[in-house]
């Protein structure tokens, strides 16, 4: 009973993002494309809220729920692999039209389809994890 904000919260994210479209195998297509801004507002609107949303948070010493103060940590310094983590993950984004975001939101729009990049998904976080101290961070 005390995640069921958060379980609230998550059904109404989905919601707004299947209204939004921003679910969307064909919008996800003309983003790629460069046919529609559609997606490219929703991504920017997101930049933006966040770029705020961090600065409240570092700038009114904000508190977690159990009064710890929230620490925003900078990021490392390196530019390789973000552009390669980027990349790749555009590259997948693209060949199966799913943001690992949505995936249960397609899921549970009843799109059994995505089942598979779920799996997928599943498989690439599995890998990850088993070659991550091989590569260089």
């Amino acid at each position: 009973m005390k995640y069921l904000k958060y379980i609230l919260v998550g059904f109404a994210f989905g919601i707004v993002l299947t209204k939004a479209e921003a679910v969307s195998w064909y919008r996800i297509y003309e983003m790629f494309q460069f046919q529609s801004f559609h997606m490219y507002g929703i991504i920017m609107t997101a930049i933006v809220v966040g770029v705020i949303g961090i600065q409240i948070i570092k700038r009114k010493q904000l508190k977690d729920i159990n009064g710890n103060l929230l620490i925003v940590q900078d990021k490392e310094k390196g530019n390789a692999r973000y552009w390669i983590g980027g990349i790749l993950f555009g590259l997948g984004w693209a060949m199966v039209g799913a943001c690992p975001g949505p995936i249960f939101i397609m899921l549970g729009a009843g799109f059994m389809s995505v089942g598979l990049i779920l799996i997928g998904a599943l498989l690439g976080t599995f890998l990850y994890g088993v070659v991550k101290d091989k590569l260089p961070h």
